[in-house]
């Protein structure tokens, strides 16, 4: 039986507030849950029905500091899903500090005011899947540990580093670095005609409002997907992280042919 403190604390971390003051953030359902624990990271507590518990092996339990039986009713007070899933975990957040000498030697990620966390999870999932393993965010994006993100980048947030900070102070120590930026942009040159490097910044926008103009300057190749030449209604752009999505595929393929 889960313990009413337990169960208000669990629902305190869905504020943003909350789970920085604690460091620690909750991840939801069988498969993601497993994976964190199978990557070793520290879980708080666990709760999850009987049958999700007895399936734990002893690596897996070393690595949880408390573990709490519950059943569905008691998992939907927590859950922020609409049906929730056998097993929800409070994570330790990680403790990572990026030397920024490296941000300048390989292929990294910015974002601008990206607000939806499904964009962001999205983006997290494709970078790791191209082999990207930092992302910088805006401080007025999203929040990474929010539900919504987790569940939309599910394991991929294992491996992919993500840092906040201010972005246009990023795109000024790249500048004077002399690395390549590219901008992601509905005007610019095809990225299948644009020269693309292994190394550089892809610099994302704002899902409305796209890459602030005050970090345009800063954008060395203007790289834009082409689509069909008549655009239709409803059909004016590709969202933020279909976009990424098809950036990313084209460095990589780039990439594995040199």
């Amino acid at each position: 039986m889960v313990r009413r403190s337990m169960i208000n604390f669990i629902i305190s971390l869905q504020k943003k507030k909350v789970r920085e003051e604690e460091k620690l953030f909750v991840i939801e359902g069988d498969k993601l849950v497993r994976e964190f624990l199978e990557a070793g990271v520290p879980a708080r507590v666990l709760v999850g029905k009987p049958e999700f518990i007895n399936s734990l092996t002893e690596a897996h339990r070393e690595n949880i500091k408390e573990i709490v039986t519950a059943d569905y009713d008691e998992l939907k007070r927590i859950s922020t899903l609409k049906t929730p899933h056998n097993a929800v975990a409070v994570i330790e957040k990680p403790d990572i500090i990026m030397d920024q000498k490296k941000l300048f030697t390989k292929l990294t990620v910015a974002l601008d005011c990206i607000q939806d966390p499904g964009n962001l999870g999205t983006i997290i999932r494709a970078a790791a899947w191209f082999g990207i393993k930092n992302i910088f965010c805006s401080k007025n994006s999203v929040d990474v540990y929010n539900p919504k993100v987790i569940q939309s980048s599910m394991g991929a947030i294992l491996h992919v580093n993500v840092f906040y900070t201010d972005i246009l102070s990023l795109m000024e120590s790249a500048s004077v670095n002399g690395s390549n930026i590219y901008g992601a942009l509905i005007k610019g040159k095809s990225i299948y005609k644009s020269d693309l490097s292994d190394r550089g910044i892809i610099l994302l926008g704002n899902e409305s409002k796209g890459i602030s103009g005050e970090l345009l300057p800063f954008i060395t190749h203007k790289i834009m997907i082409p689509g069909i030449n008549k655009k239709s209604p409803g059909i004016d752009s590709l969202n933020v992280s279909m976009a990424a999505t098809v950036i990313f595929s084209e460095f990589t393929r780039r990439r594995s042919q040199k």
